[in-house]
């Protein structure tokens, strides 16, 4: 009876929680939560599905969106990354045919990535079922409260942006 009655919970930011917090700081645990959940979930399915990691997906998906090809360093700072890791995940794709990493005639310490064809291909799959993922997970809320929420998270940032 001992193991049978206890139900085990799921352990997540929230659970640090106590009703006596104060509603700014239970509200910061839920985003976190709710952020935790949603990132695990994708990250699964994207190894389940693609045999791929969410760093490798985001490095994708900024090379899409700048087919000119971005320098190694600036895709660390969008990915808000280390360079290093920057380096390691670009170098496997490089191996793999999916980007190509070319050093810059007029900088000779940069490299300007760019996806392949076959990287611009496999990412598009990619990108489409990604797209299919999040939808599901956002689809017990309704429409109406799904704009909702984006409307208080823009006003969420912008307050964080300005401060």
């Amino acid at each position: 009876m001992r193991g049978a009655a206890l139900k085990r919970v799921p352990l997540d930011h929230e659970s640090r929680m106590r009703d006596n917090d104060h509603q700014a700081l239970r509200l910061w645990l839920r985003i976190l939560t709710c952020t935790n959940l949603i990132e695990s979930a994708v990250r699964a399915r994207l190894r389940a599905s693609f045999n791929c990691t969410l760093p490798r997906f985001d490095l994708m998906a900024q090379l899409e969106r700048h087919p000119e090809g971005l320098k190694m360093g600036e895709l660390s700072r969008r990915l808000m990354v280390t360079g290093g890791n920057v380096t390691g995940i670009t170098g496997q794709l490089v191996k793999e045919g999916l980007v190509t990493r070319e050093p810059l005639l007029n900088d000779r310490r940069a490299n300007l990535v760019k996806l392949t064809p076959a990287g611009s291909k496999a990412f598009n799959r990619m990108a489409q079922e990604h797209e299919q993922w999040v939808s599901r997970l956002f689809s017990h809320l309704p429409e109406r409260d799904r704009r909702q929420l984006h409307l208080l998270l823009g006003a969420l940032k912008t307050g964080l942006t300005n401060h």
